[in-house]
């Protein structure tokens, strides 16, 4: 807060202006338009701030009651606009058409309705374009299409609930802080019977404000350009437009967020929506100069490819002075441990630097101390990260949040997978400390039972706490949920992987006892997890260990992590394999979270019976290690085909689980996030799988082996592949059944061996 701040239960001045309780100053209100039936959205999202629609580009209040919460502009885990709804004489315009391809904008052309009898339907043109760039800008081009002139009235309705966004998500308070009205010093003194003249200066702008329990202050500021409306009514602008035959008028505005007087993003905002875009296009641009360039022969395929380039560019958010990519939109637009660590793994070959900012990040904010609320520990990564309203006022715990089991030994994995294709000497000392501490966590936590495990300590924290969070899926044979403390099967195989690749580094390093420690660790585990997690009459690993040591004997997607890893004895591996592509757990695009033959099997259920992406690309690598490239090519080919059918052939965060039959097209989650961040990451770890290379920057040596493009790709290209210091363009074709590989173009030294 500034100096000339004043805060008092009865009014707040801040920055010149003065705030009172909304409830004090009610001011009229501009219908909603109800919808007749659900409608869908657009998403666009730039770093931390991101919005989201319906297709003509509106924010409807009646839309938020009846069932679409999401809906909303977002940054700092704030709503800082619940309504943005554009009306002609009180009506809603009709869609022609929309998109939010570009990522960062969404553009919207529609029209009128017919207006008794003062406007025939169809002769109004209203082209919106949205654009995100620190702020929102929006700029409507209004045309007359009749062949006399025309008068009508067009409005903009704005509101800001400033809700947090785990409110949205359900969260129920039981007490919020309070809407504020901005007021002129001297118009305190004409509130009458609770009517406020709210006769401010406000012909270029209106502000929306609240003050949080906290006691901050935020700020929804819309300035008006082009055009200022003719007059307000409550938050709603009003323009009375007279328009010649095939005249057109343009309108806009630039709303800015602030949170005590600051900016509310890291983003610097641009001053015009021309501005705006611009800046975005040129950001964009050095993105795409910085990763590796990927295209087949086919279309379909390219057009996929292009978009998960464009959605890891948008799903990068700034922290600070850091910047790494958030899990998804809208939920999880935040920094993820476990979600942030495996899309890094995932893009190593798009671009090795997001592996790097996840690790710095994500170690500047490495555990310190006992914090059972939290539920933080020395060494420990975090699983969730937020900044809104609730986590300022400690009435949810993610300042960081902790409650993860798994993103530890992924840390410590990417640690190693990053130094293996960058031979970065300066990274992989500065983190040497960090990587240390987190495998000092994971043998404290390997102490009471020899497998690492969770349980709950917080009571603002999660009950499950590997990748599958919800608290219905670690379930055994029965369908009967598991008690006590849980050691997953996947988080084994992570823990036996990061201790065999951290041995490497320690040699490396002249840290010979910690290299044999580690190493005899590691191969102790295997034969003790293949022992305690085999089902013998299943021949198949149980999901966990349960609290008493019982196994949790359910057939489920989780040892398929397991596979690519090396824990597994060779024959538990392949019968692994072989399970995972039965009827009950492959539904023809994807393999499910839970067999359908299990008695808590729901094809429609968050991580019991649905198919993830990330899940199955993972997999996939697992298929691929053990030589089973069919069946891992299958699994691309289900996964493609799945994506192809999506909006903008996005693959979705999730779907759901009912087989491929005949024509029928995938089922979508309802709440499912898109963009989200290890489902695009999917892509590339599915291309990385096909292509199958194995960088050694630290002896300069990239090694391919058997690459093996599917039967709908022939040729495929990797531009600007960079391993160590050498950039490098591979081409693959298909001839046959083989598939051949060449290096195109070399800058550097590197040594690539290719073994067919």
């Amino acid at each position: 807060m500034t100096p000339d701040t004043l805060i008092t239960p009865d009014k707040i001045v801040l920055d010149g202006k003065t705030f009172i309780p909304a409830e004090q100053v009610p001011i009229p209100e501009w219908p909603c338009v109800v919808s007749e039936r659900p409608q869908p959205t657009l998403t666009v999202k730039d770093d931390d701030l991101f919005l989201v629609t319906d297709t003509i580009g509106n924010i409807s209040s009646c839309s938020l009651e009846d069932g679409n919460p999401s809906m909303g502009l977002f940054c700092a885990d704030t709503r800082f606009l619940s309504r943005l709804e554009l009306q002609i004489n009180g009506r809603s315009p009709v869609l022609l058409s929309s998109t939010a391809d570009k990522g960062f904008a969404l553009s919207v052309l529609c029209t009128n309705p017919k207006i008794d009898n003062h406007l025939k339907a169809d002769t109004i043109g209203i082209r919106r374009e949205l654009v995100l760039n620190g702020a929102l800008f929006e700029e409507i081009e209004v045309s007359n299409y009749s062949t006399s002139s025309i008068t009508f009235e067009l409005s903009l309705s704005f509101d800001a609930d400033f809700v947090d966004l785990f409110e949205v998500r359900g969260h129920n308070r039981k007490q919020r802080g309070k809407l504020l009205r901005l007021v002129e010093p001297k118009q305190l003194a004409k509130i009458v019977d609770g009517v406020a003249l709210l006769e401010t200066h406000r012909e270029e702008s209106l502000i929306l404000a609240y003050q949080g329990l906290d006691g901050a202050v935020m700020e929804s500021r819309i300035q008006f350009q082009h055009q200022q409306p003719d007059y307000f009514q409550g938050y709603t602008a009003v323009w009375q437009l007279e328009l010649a035959s095939h005249e057109t008028k343009k309108l806009g505005y630039r709303l800015q967020k602030l949170t005590n007087n600051q900016p509310s993003s890291g983003v610097n905002a641009a001053t015009t929506l021309a501005q705006a875009k611009a800046s975005e296009l040129m950001e964009e641009q050095n993105w795409v100069q910085q990763i590796t360039r990927i295209s087949s022969d086919k279309s379909l395929f390219n057009r996929v490819i292009e978009r998960a380039e464009g959605d890891m560019y948008l799903l990068r958010q700034s922290f600070g002075k850091q910047k790494t990519v958030s899990a998804g939109v809208p939920w999880f637009s935040t920094l993820f441990g476990r979600d942030s660590i495996i899309t890094a793994s995932q893009t190593l070959m798009l671009n090795p630097q997001i592996a790097k900012e996840t690790l710095m990040l994500l170690a500047t904010y490495q555990g310190k101390k006992e914090d059972n609320w939290r539920e933080e520990e020395p060494g420990k990564i975090l699983h969730e990260l937020r900044m809104g309203e609730l986590a300022r006022c400690q009435e949810i715990p993610h300042t960081p949040y902790y409650g993860t089991v798994d993103a530890t030994p992924l840390w410590l994995m990417l640690y190693a997978d990053y130094y293996a294709w960058t031979n970065d000497q300066e990274t992989l000392e500065a983190l040497w400390q960090n990587a240390i501490a987190a495998m000092d966590w994971i043998d404290i936590n390997l102490q009471e039972t020899g497998y690492l495990s969770y349980a709950r300590k917080s009571k603002g924290g999660l009950v499950n706490q590997g990748w599958k969070d919800s608290g219905d899926c670690i379930v055994n044979r029965k369908g009967e949920l598991a008690q006590g403390s849980i050691s997953l099967c996947e988080v084994q195989a992570y823990v036996y992987a990061a201790k065999i690749k951290l041995a490497e580094i320690a040699k490396m390093k002249k840290r010979l006892d910690l290299a044999e420690r580690w190493q005899d660790e590691a191969r102790n585990l295997r034969v003790r997890f293949n022992k305690d997690f085999w089902i013998e009459d299943q021949d198949f690993c149980a999901l966990a260990l349960d609290g008493e040591g019982n196994q949790v004997d359910s057939i489920t997607s989780n040892p398929g992590h397991c596979l690519s890893l090396g824990i597994f004895t060779p024959e538990k591996a392949y019968s692994v394999a072989e399970r995972l592509g039965a009827p009950d757990m492959f539904n023809g695009w994807g393999i499910r979270t839970l067999s359908s033959l299990s008695p808590a099997y729901n094809p429609m259920g968050y991580h019991i019976g649905s198919v993830w992406p990330h899940d199955n690309s993972l997999i996939a690598m697992g298929l691929r290690s053990l030589g089973l490239i069919d069946q891992a090519l299958e699994l691309f080919q289900g996964l493609f085909n799945m994506t192809s059918q999506q909006s903008y052939q996005r693959p979705p965060e999730l779907f759901c689980g009912y087989e491929l039959n005949g024509d029928n097209t995938p089922v979508q989650y309802p709440v499912a996030c898109t963009p989200q961040a290890w489902a695009t990451g999917s892509i590339f770890q599915l291309l990385q799988m096909m292509v199958n290379l194995v960088p050694d920057a630290q002896n300069n040596c990239l090694r391919i082996i058997d690459p093996a493009l599917p039967e709908s790709i022939n040729r495929l290209s990797l531009h600007n592949l960079r391993v160590g210091a050498t950039i490098l363009d591979l081409e693959f074709e298909r001839v046959g059944s083989t598939t051949a590989c060449r290096v195109a173009k070399k800058r550097g030294n590197l040594r690539v061996v290719i073994e067919a």
